[in-house]
């Protein structure tokens, strides 16, 4: 499974608590957008409203061939996922600094699928020491290549 689109600012933003895999409802012409890879998640994140689960803010370009049934490219998507699983994830939102946000999108049978997670964010000083991390790991692996 190749992501079509992915977002990896999330996470270098967020800490990723817990994450789930919904179903998404889109046109035509959007899953053919997607296949080119022409696509984005950057900024986009996930809503509850009336127990169904609303993709926000994401960005699928427009397919160059479609004539005339042709997509909004930020408009809001559903998520399909079993009302326990959201009933659940209600649950684990209601704690303070949890946000539902989305990681990736992927063809899973031929069906696009939406990769979200419950993740807390990031403070300034917890990114600054992951990069320091990755900094020195790439140096200890490059000095020991030699």
């Amino acid at each position: 499974m190749k992501d079509l689109v992915s977002n990896k600012k999330a996470f270098h933003d967020y800490e990723i608590l817990q994450t789930y895999e919904a179903g998404i409802v889109l046109k035509g012409s959007e899953i053919k957008s997607l296949k080119n890879y022409s696509g984005s998640l950057q900024d986009s994140y996930v809503d509850i409203k009336n127990d169904e689960l609303w993709l926000m803010n994401s960005y699928i370009a427009p397919y160059t061939f479609a004539t005339t049934y042709v997509h909004k490219e930020r408009r809001k998507r559903k998520l399909l996922m079993h009302k326990s699983e959201i009933s659940k994830i209600k649950k684990q939102m209601q704690e303070k600094g949890i946000a539902l946000i989305p990681i990736a999108i992927y063809l899973k049978k031929a069906k696009a699928k939406v990769k979200i997670a419950l993740a807390r964010g990031k403070k300034a000083y917890d990114k600054r020491a992951k990069l320091k991390e990755k900094a020195q790991k790439r140096e200890i692996r490059k000095a020991t290549k030699f």
